[in-house]
């Protein structure tokens, strides 16, 4: 068994030691080392950014670098030195690191700000380190205040975070900042190809541009997932392995269903998302990768948009060869289709059926349907289309002849005569149409206009008809519509027929009838007026039903009941009895004398 004492991570061996070993932070370290130079050496320092991008490490390199007695020419630290070894091995007592995420009460501060008042035993300065120094209480940032305002010349504090904006600005005004940027795809790959060659691992170069996009620009997650797949592999880094290890779709897929997309091959697309489905891979993940990679594709399509690919420079080349098949207007019409899939995808009841209509319908941008079903989404039912169609008598056209498009954009399609009733022949304006004609004459597309099923008879086609026309009502000038007058006993007549016929089936509607009070504005407008929302109630239930009825009667078919409640009735109800008494006796003057003559009195 092989002894895995001596065992170190790489994330931990390949630790920067010196500012040139800095991976993806040229500029950065460069205002440091300069800085140690020229002597401008601040007493605060806030170091921000992703996570695993260097922010410790170049501060252990800085404590290091300042506190070395035999610095190199290029402002580096010698690593040889009593100093720099304590620093190295972590026994030096002019290095302290604080770790704010488990360490951020008050006391811990109070702790840390007493040593800063021990001058450095050996060397210069005494650098204390506060990792996630945003995680600090706000009582903890308080008592830190006045020490980082007014520290002691040795003290140097230098604090790291991922996440700036949660540091309070009087703690910002204080330090010096520096903004770690992410790393690279290519910096990734090319310090991850130092370590597999230092490793004696055999690597793919495309394995390690999938561990680089996996770590997502940071090199402490690339080297632990460097060390996972190095371990499953056995020393032997194929592009295979790095896949299957690390779960991750492998970009032929989203090459291939591109392919798919610009040749409208729907049951290829379909296909291909079979397989994904097969190797486990969930749907939404995959519509997450699929937009990516088409947003990766429009920034590969214009030279002035090439620093948006976050990929290798050998994918970067083969997405610019791809992105030539399809018009830049392609892409933006999928990542709408893909955004919204993404979505709604959590809301969909049947998640598979989702997934593959957003890829018919990628498929479809280039080549959309025949008509009548490339407007699905805003037709009426396939079945009313047909009955339409068989009403109107089109006869249809199959074969060779091409979908009678006229204007996709205006969803509108022409049907022209072509040359009389009877030949059948269907003509069409677009150019693709026109080219299908090239060298056929009208005898050749004849022979292929399907015969007229029996039922149907045959009659002059329109000059042209709108999809939407099939399903309309007829003019209103072949409709007669009644408006005849009637009396207001004639009314009353037909109410109370009502009434009297709908007695045992819609008694609650009978009882409102009979109390409401009701009258006409015009012979198209009745007005009612119930005393109780449950009689509102009843008429609302029933008011086309009565409508009806009272149109057919009267021979009106304009009559419109308007039914709301009378205020008047429902304040009256509110009374008590003996403000209901005085409202009485203040408008009948005569009741009022009777009462008073009789001397009554109310008595609640």
């Amino acid at each position: 068994m092989a002894d895995n004492s001596q065992y170190i991570v790489s994330a931990r061996k390949y630790r920067p030691a010196t500012f040139r070993s800095v991976v993806g932070q040229r500029s950065l370290t460069t205002t440091l080392k300069n800085a140690i130079t020229s002597g401008r050496i601040a007493q605060a320092y806030l170091f921000c950014g992703p996570r695993g991008v260097g922010k410790t490490s170049c501060a252990r390199i800085f404590a290091r670098t300042i506190n070395c007695t035999n610095p190199t020419a290029d402002g580096e630290a010698c690593g040889e030195c009593d100093s720099c070894i304590a620093i190295t091995k972590g026994t030096s007592y002019n290095l302290i690191e604080l770790d704010a995420a488990s360490n951020n009460s008050v006391d811990d501060i109070r702790s840390l700000i007493e040593q800063v008042n021990i001058p450095p035993q050996m060397g210069q300065y005494k650098v204390f380190i506060i990792d996630e120094v945003h995680m600090l209480s706000s009582q903890a940032f308080n008592a830190f205040l006045k020490t980082l305002e007014e520290p002691p010349k040795y003290a140097i504090f230098i604090l790291a975070t991922t996440e700036k904006h949660k540091v309070i600005p009087t703690i910002l005004s204080r330090c010096q900042i520096y903004d770690f940027k992410r790393i690279t795809i290519d910096d990734t790959i090319e310090h991850l190809e130092y370590v597999a060659q230092d490793l004696g691992v055999t690597a793919d170069r495309r394995a390690l541009g999938v561990i680089a996009r996996k770590a997502d620009g940071a090199m402490r997650d690339a080297l632990s997932i460097f060390d996972q797949v190095v371990a499953s592999s056995q020393g032997n880094l194929t592009y295979e392995s790095a896949v299957d290890n690390l779960n991750v779709l492998d970009y032929d897929y989203y090459f291939r269903l591109v392919d798919s997309f610009a040749e409208g091959d729907i049951p290829g697309a379909l296909l291909i998302y079979k397989e994904i489905r097969d190797k486990g891979f969930d749907s939404l993940f995959f519509v997450n990768g699929l937009a990516s990679h088409i947003r990766d594709l429009m920034a590969a399509a214009d030279s002035r948009t090439l620093p948006l690919l976050e990929v290798d420079a050998e994918m970067a080349e083969a997405m610019k060869a791809q992105t030539a098949k399809l018009p830049l207007q392609w892409y933006y019409a999928a990542m709408k289709i893909l955004n919204d899939c993404d979505y709604n995808y959590r809301t969909s009841s049947n998640k598979q059926l989702f997934v593959e209509v957003a890829l018919i319908r990628l498929c479809q941008l280039l080549k959309p349907a025949t008509p009548p079903f490339d407007l699905a989404e805003e037709l009426p039912p396939l079945r009313s289309i047909m009955d339409g169609i068989k009403d109107r008598d089109y006869s249809q056209v199959i074969g060779s002849v091409p979908p009678v498009v006229s204007d996709v954009s205006n969803k509108y399609y022409e049907v022209a005569n072509g040359g009389g009733a009877d030949n059948g022949i269907a003509e069409t304006h677009s150019a693709e149409s026109q080219n299908s004609f090239t060298g056929k004459t009208r005898q050749d597309v004849a022979d292929n206009v399907r015969r007229v099923p029996e039922g149907f008879r045959r009659s002059p086609r329109p000059s042209a008809f709108r999809l939407s026309e099939l399903n309309e009502e007829p003019p209103a000038s072949e409709v007669p519509i009644a408006l005849n007058q009637y009396s207001v006993e004639e009314f009353e007549s037909v109410w109370m027929k009502f009434i009297v016929s709908h007695s045992e089936t819609m008694h609650l509607l009978s009882g409102a009838m009979k109390a409401c009070e009701r009258r006409i504005i015009k012979p198209e407008l009745v007005e009612i007026k119930v005393s109780h929302p449950a009689h509102l109630k009843a008429f609302e239930h029933s008011l086309s039903d009565l409508s009806e009825y009272l149109r057919k009667e009267l021979g009106n078919d304009k009559i419109h009941l308007s039914v709301a409640i009378d205020e008047s009735e429902i304040a009256l109800q509110r009374l008590s009895p003996a403000e209901f008494l005085k409202k009485v006796v203040a408008e009948n003057s005569v009741l009022g004398d009777f009462l008073n003559d009789i001397e009554a009195e109310i008595t609640r």
